[in-house]
């Protein structure tokens, strides 16, 4: 099972229920296998606040660019007419490349007449693999400072865990926040997608976008309020009169934003944790 935590904007508690729902599954006696927590919002990857474990593997990941070698180019101008990226252009006998705007799809490369922009790795960040505990663990991506481009480096995380977890194994994908290219990267093989939003208008507008977005990529999910109490229950009555399922209400506890700033679990809190188990329930009845 593979379960996405998303949100329609950052701040709503993504990263919270994240950490605490898949702390809270490894701890239960009728899960079997492994659960993993995966932070893919790797712009920004904080779940590693909250959670620590031993480094068990580190890797550097490459993505592909093209290498302009002057001595083959005929200047033909093919792989400029070609990419629909403007990562090539052409001043006066040089090819200027871009490796900032490059989507790594080799079209430049395959359709140049004198192999004269073969690919080379270009690195794009870091991909570190922890274990919590015996059937806990953690694995994080982190974006180099200046990489623009997020999707080649959450694909590569996707292929990480294929590599190294089965299908038994309980994957909680800790998303990017909106509704963007990364978010629909990060969800596309997701068995459900969670949707973490606010009480307030502000957190019903983005929700109601990243609604829209699941429903145009055909994807299951349902709704988590966080922080609630602190507003008006009109996102409850959107979920209703939208047949959307709303799995658990987290409540606003001065107590829970105490453990947070300390990089503290909010399942120490009954009440948090008996919600926790309460959408983690509803979770598997989803399924």
């Amino acid at each position: 099972m593979k379960i996405a935590i998303a949100s329609g904007k950052g701040g709503t508690g993504k990263t919270t229920l994240a950490v605490n729902l898949a702390s809270y599954i490894a701890g239960l006696e009728d899960v079997t296998g492994k659960v993993v927590l995966v932070d893919m919002d790797v712009e920004e990857p904080n779940s590693g606040l909250f959670i620590k474990g031993d480094l068990m593997k580190s890797e550097i990941k490459y993505r592909m660019v093209p290498e302009w070698i002057g001595d083959k180019c005929t200047f033909c101008k093919k792989c400029a007419g070609v990419c629909n990226f403007n990562a090539l252009a052409y001043i006066g006998v040089s090819v200027l490349i871009f490796p900032e705007l490059c989507h790594s799809c080799y079209a430049c490369s395959e359709l140049c007449p004198e192999d004269a922009l073969p690919m080379k790795a270009d690195r794009m960040g870091e991909l570190r693999h922890y274990s919590i505990s015996d059937n806990l663990h953690f694995v994080e991506s982190r974006l180099d400072i200046g990489i623009e481009q997020a999707v080649p480096l959450i694909k590569e995380t996707h292929d990480f865990l294929k590599s190294e977890y089965d299908e038994s194994d309980i994957k909680i994908v800790d998303s990017p926040p909106g509704t963007s290219c990364p978010v629909i990267e990060a969800v596309k093989d997701a068995d459900l997608v969670v949707l973490v939003t606010e009480p307030t208008p502000f957190g019903l507008n983005d929700l109601k976008l990243a609604v829209d977005t699941m429903k145009e990529l055909d994807k299951r999910f349902a709704v988590v309020i966080n922080r609630s109490g602190i507003g008006n229950d009109e996102v409850e009555r959107y979920c209703f009169d939208n047949g959307i399922s709303l799995i658990g209400k987290i409540p606003q506890m001065q107590l829970a934003a105490e453990l947070y700033s300390k990089g503290q679990l909010m399942i120490e809190i009954d009440e948090i944790k008996r919600e926790i188990d309460k959408i983690w329930r509803n979770i598997v009845e989803l399924k």
